[in-house]
């Protein structure tokens, strides 16, 4: 190699690492590349992960806890589990830990089921007779005008264990056999051991929610209640 050759080869390597040394500093004060560049086949924003580690920050005080929706006395705040799918004659029951609180009934014709909530928390559910074709189970919101744990229908003749009264023209829950295939004169049957405990629980007043094929879920208010 030529001193000539030499020095112009030199000459070129200094200006190279110049370069690279000037990339280098525009990387380092302009934070290249942004979270702008895009994607060269869409033309879309390239998506940057976000770092598995975060630098930990010290945090102001915490203001105190605002009042939510789940504080609030008719908002689902559990569903008790049930291990098995319903069959007629099914029930569950567990209040064991829950606090006092307003009660509320809901009954869906559609999945035939009746649930009991106290302060948000389901505390019994059981599967349901409702009234048949040309007596149908209303619809609606009723509150509980009358209890009788000995109660005998004086249209029917048919004995109506713990009774709760939900209209003037009889409709009501109470204990019943429920099993396939059986039906109500409008009323809504219960397994009697439930209706014992429901019966324990509600209170005149007390909102019965009746609907056809409205599902509530954790978190959501209880309509009407």
């Amino acid at each position: 190699m030529t001193g000539e050759v030499a020095a112009v080869m030199k000459s070129k390597g200094a200006k190279l690492l110049m370069a690279a040394t000037l990339i280098g500093a525009a990387v380092q004060l302009t934070g290249w590349p942004s979270g702008k560049v895009t994607d060269s086949v869409r033309g879309a924003p390239a998506k940057i992960a976000t770092p598995a580690v975060r630098a930990t920050v010290p945090s102001a005080p915490a203001p105190a806890p605002a009042i939510t929706a789940a504080d609030e006395p008719f908002v689902i705040k559990r569903i008790l589990d049930v291990p098995k799918p319903f069959e007629h004659g099914d029930y569950v029951w567990d209040d064991a830990g829950v606090p006092a609180g307003p009660l509320v009934i809901t009954i869906d014709l559609a999945a035939q089921t009746l649930s009991v909530f106290r302060d948000g928390y389901e505390i019994g559910a059981a599967v349901i007779l409702y009234g048949a074709d040309e007596k149908p189970t209303p619809l609606g919101v009723f509150p509980i005008t009358q209890k009788d744990a000995d109660h005998v229908s004086n249209l029917y003749g048919a004995p109506m264990p713990y009774m709760l009264r939900l209209t003037n023209d009889g409709v009501s829950i109470h204990g019943s056999e429920v099993d396939w295939n059986y039906a109500t004169h409008g009323c809504i049957g219960v397994p009697v051991k439930f209706a014992r405990l429901l019966f324990g629980q509600a209170k005149l007043g007390d909102k019965v929610i009746v609907t056809n094929g409205e599902r509530l879920d954790l978190g959501e208010r209880i309509p009407a209640a």
